[in-house]
Parts: C-alpha cells; structure tokens; sequence
C-alpha cells in the first residue's frame, strides 16, 4: 500500500521522497512530463566561486537514490482532481485513481506570458520554452533571438542559449500596457537586475551595483544608461531602454519592431527600428503552479513578493488540509536548492506524521536548512521573500487558530 503520493518529480518531489523512504514509508511519484526532473533537466550555470551547476546532473543524482530506496516513480501522468476523504485522499489521474493517507503536491511554477502582436507565429516560444529544447532535447531554436522580457530568469537562460552557440542577438523589453505592467518598466526592472549583478563577468558592473543602493542613484543611472546599445553581460546587449513593439513575419519569425523609450517606458516617437531575427524568446516570468492545490480545498494568500498566489503552509510545509502538503515553487518562487531543501522538510514532516521519526531534532534541523540554503542562494528571484515566508508562516498559524 501506497503511504503517500507526490505529485512533481522535480527536485522538491523527488527530495521529499527520498526522505519518506529512508524512513520506511511506501512512496509513489507522479509527474506529467516524460522524464523526472523538473526543472532541473534545463538548468546549466556558472555559479559565482566558478562552479558549474548541472542540473541534469542533480536531477540524474536524486533520481538513482530515489530508486535505490524504492520510490516508485511514474511519469506521463497527469493528476486533475484530488479530494479529501475519511482514510486521506483520493486522487485521480489519467492512468487510474489513487488512495492514499499522505498527499504532496511538488507541482511548481508556469510562465507568464506576455502577449504582442506576432506572438503566434512560428519561432516564437516562451524562455523556458527555449531552454528545454537546447538543453533537454539538444534541439537548436534558431541562429538569431530576440529575448522580449528582462528578468532574472530570462537573463540566466540567455546565457545558456549563449553557451549552446545560439546567438542571443538582445535583450528588451515588452511594451508597456495592462499586462506587462511592471515588466515594461525600465525602473522596476534596472532595480530587480541590481539583485543579480555579481553574476556579471564584468567587474565593474559588480562593483556599480554596490553603489546604487538608494532609488535616487537608481534613477540617475538608468537616465544614462545607453539606449539602442544598452549594457552588455557576456556580450549580449540587455536594453532597458527599448521596447519590442511587434514581431514581424509572414509564415515564421523574420525579426521584431522596437522603439526606444524614455526611464517611465513610454515609447519615443520616430525611434522605430526592425531587427532581423529568426526566433523570439518571451519571458514574463514565473508563477505558483496551484491549481491542484485549489482543487483540493487548500486555502490561499496573494502575495507578489512569492510570486502570486500561494497555498498557505506552516514552516513543516503542512497546509491547513489535514495529509495535504507543498513542497518547492508551488509555496513560492525560488530556486532549485531551496526547493530540495523543502522537499526533505516536507519528506520529514510526513514520517514524523506517520510515527517513523527516530529523532525529532532531523525535522528542526531540516527546517533550519532552508533558510541557510535560502540565504546563500546565488539568485533571488523576489527582493522580500523573507517577508513573504513571515506572512504565509503567520497566516497559516491564524488559520488554525480561527479553525
């Protein structure tokens, strides 16, 4: 019998597995993408000590121990229903129905779309889009991009399409409206980017962004920072200055219309130009996977500073819904590290629910884990996910209390 069923096989599912089975429990994970792994089988960087993170390595890694401790796993599957019953759960997915006492939903994060006009044609595909095919499926994208939307995640990415041999022509950004919003705002974006210019190769912009601590410097500098040209990482021009208007083609990709625009993202008129390109990268960023948690009745918080909305959970990753748990981006937008380390978190939690935990201090000192991993994260997607954790930890003890 089936102790608890996980649904993502990412690095949150399959380190909360793993913790499940070293302590005796059945465990099956579920996953609808052909391969475990998540997120994980796309990633590729240069950390800042000059270390490579592989993740298809980790993920490789995670996997073999999973199996070796038993963990059945099965991919192809999607979950679509998960409902409480007197023994657990019932959930149902497209190979059959499951019951089980314990449910973890590691389901992660989307993308955010970003609509203009040409979005449809052939060539255009979201970043994550673009970072599965080169780095999963080692398929080519293309031999010239446009990246429309400049994000910590788009700019990570981009330099992986770089190391590929993709060239990666720029960087802008979309043209500010109702649903860019802030994406298409030079100074919302130059502030997120501060967080994560000790990445840059350049040495100057490291020590730059160091002292662009007040929004009055942050202003100064983003009214001179070159138009057109923008600024280099890597070699690619990221041009916070200009704006993708449309993406021009008749039956696929030939190139995108910008426009230069001034600090507050308004377009300046006659500044028009077309640049030739064979494939569109949109990238809008991340958000909560949570639709499975909603349907399992788990209540939630919007907060911006996660990411969106977030199903509430306590720092055991336990939801107001009795044998219901989260684990990674589903609660959150961060990295992969800090997803594992919620995994074993959550993987902890449930065994000591079970009565297998041989010693309480394993699920504290798990618990103390995240937030070192979090604190040392090379990439912080949010400014205030600290704050953000505060609110969800306070929110879900108000819950149980008014309960």
């Amino acid at each position: 019998m089936t102790d608890v069923l996980i649904v993502g096989a990412g690095p949150a599912g399959l380190s909360a597995g793993i913790a499940c089975a070293q302590h005796g429990l059945q465990v099956k994970i579920v996953d609808e993408f052909p391969r475990p792994g998540g997120r994980l089988l796309g990633q590729l960087h240069e950390e800042p000590d000059g270390t490579w993170w592989n993740g298809m390595e980790e993920a490789k890694r995670l996997l073999e121990q999973a199996e070796k401790l038993g963990v059945d796993i099965d991919c192809g599957v999607s979950v679509y229903d998960a409902a409480k019953t007197k023994e657990g759960w019932s959930v149902s997915s497209s190979h059959g129905n499951f019951e089980v006492p314990k449910l973890l939903l590691a389901t992660g994060a989307a993308e955010m779309a970003l609509p203009l006009p040409g979005w449809t044609l052939p060539g255009v595909m979201s970043i994550g889009g673009a970072q599965v095919m080169t780095n999963v499926h080692r398929v080519r994208v293309g031999e010239r991009g446009i990246v429309v939307g400049v994000n910590i995640l788009s700019v990570a990415i981009a330099r992986e399409l770089q190391l590929s041999g993709i060239h990666v022509d720029r960087m802008v950004l979309p043209a500010q409206n109702p649903v860019t919003r802030d994406a298409g705002n030079p100074e919302k974006v130059f502030q997120s980017m501060l967080r994560v210019a000790h990445l840059a190769p350049s040495t100057f912009m490291k020590l730059g962004s160091k002292l662009l601590k007040s929004k009055t410097m942050q202003k100064l500098a983003l009214q001179f920072l070159p138009g057109i040209g923008g600024i280099r990482m890597w070699g690619i021009p990221i041009q916070l200055k200009a704006a993708a208007l449309e993406i021009i083609g008749d039956k696929q990709v030939e190139g995108v219309k910008i426009v230069k625009i001034n600090a507050k993202g308004a377009p300046i008129p006659g500044t028009e130009k077309v640049i030739p390109a064979d494939f569109v990268c949109i990238a809008g960023g991340l958000y909560p996977l949570v639709e499975l948690a909603a349907v399992a009745g788990c209540p939630f918080a919007y907060l911006p500073e996660l990411g969106g909305h977030v199903p509430l959970h306590n720092e055991r990753m336990q939801t107001p819904v009795e044998g219901l748990y989260v684990a990674g981006n589903i609660t959150g937008i961060e990295g992969a590290k800090v997803a594992a380390a919620q995994g074993t978190v959550a993987g902890l939690s449930i065994a000591d629910e079970f009565g297998k935990l041989p010693e309480k201090n394993l699920l504290s000192t798990a618990i103390e884990t995240v937030e070192v991993v979090r604190q040392n994260a090379t990439i912080q997607f949010h400014p205030c996910i600290a704050q953000g954790r505060a609110t969800v930890k306070n929110m879900s003890a108000q819950h149980k209390s008014d309960a």
